[in-house]
């Protein structure tokens, strides 16, 4: 009986060994903003075949208010499992504690739209085995990270094929005193035309119905739940193409742990199709 156990418990330490050893790879790199003058920190997960491949499609993963390039991959470890599966790199942006991934109207320093949207997505094609086309490229991201994925797809359809957002605030007006937005917009009782134009709902007119692929959710409990909807309708009556999910939940990482695998599949899903529609050219 001890032999069988001896024999089960060394199966299952090799079993382990393999297992890690062919786990995605997490670096924690620091890439640098031409545009702000500094050092930005990303963290890029590789699937464990990515030195077997010449090239594999990118997802941006954007973090929430108050967070950090860390935050998906500490709360969400099964993101490492998730790049495996569908072979494709994940990149954790930082875009800082409240920069809402814009470039600031009112402050001159302020530049994460141009810094995520350009630099970043240059420093990732320069630095790995990456696809450099739209096609090869999704965005996506919790909260503050959901309208930062929209805001920059929308405005940066030559680089990104797909884009998602859970839990996304895809229209900031209704919160004009919430999440430090006024120090990068001004407020909106002075300068309501800086709302305006750098809410999410009010860039659907960028839009071509099939151009970019689209993933939106959010929990019925979430205090951004409506503003989702109002955003789904919209997309309906302009006729664009999209996937949108409710289901309950609220704005917490118990929610943001279940949707991500359902994002990142619809992307996996989405970059086979443009592989395949490429072969038959």
């Amino acid at each position: 009986m001890k032999k069988l156990f001896r024999a089960g418990l060394v199966l299952f330490n090799l079993l382990l060994i393999a297992k890690l050893s062919i786990a995605a790879k997490v670096d924690t790199v620091e890439t640098y903003s031409d545009a702000m003058h500094k050092k930005i920190k990303a963290v890029v997960i590789r699937p464990n075949d990515y030195d077997k491949l010449s090239a594999m499609p990118v997802v941006y993963l954007l973090h929430g208010f108050g967070g950090k390039y860390s935050d998906w991959p500490n709360n969400v470890p099964a993101i490492q499992e998730l790049a495996d599966n569908y072979h494709m790199m994940v990149v954790c942006a930082d875009g800082n504690v409240s920069s809402w991934y814009l470039d600031s109207p009112v402050l001159s320093d302020w530049k994460y739209e141009t810094y995520v949207g350009t630099e970043l997505v240059a420093w990732i094609d320069n630095h790995y085995k990456t696809l450099k086309s739209r096609t090869g490229r999704a965005i996506t991201g919790l909260s503050m990270g959901g309208h930062g994925a929209l805001y920059l797809a929308f405005k940066h359809q030559d680089t990104f094929g797909a884009a998602g957002s859970t839990s996304g605030g895809v229209d900031i007006r209704p919160f004009p005193n919430n999440w430090k937005m006024a120090e990068k917009l001004g407020t909106y009782a002075e300068h309501p035309e800086y709302w305006e134009k750098n809410t999410v709902i009010n860039m659907v007119n960028l839009l071509t119905p099939g151009h970019l692929s689209l993933i939106i959710d959010c929990g019925t409990e979430d205090f951004f739940y409506k503003v989702n909807c109002n955003l789904h309708d919209l997309l309906m009556l302009r006729n664009i193409p999209h996937d949108f999910y409710v289901r309950p939940g609220a704005h917490n990482w118990p929610y943001w742990q279940n949707s991500i695998k359902y994002q990142l599949l619809y992307f996996h899903d989405y970059f086979e199709a443009q592989l395949k529609a490429g072969a038959k050219k």
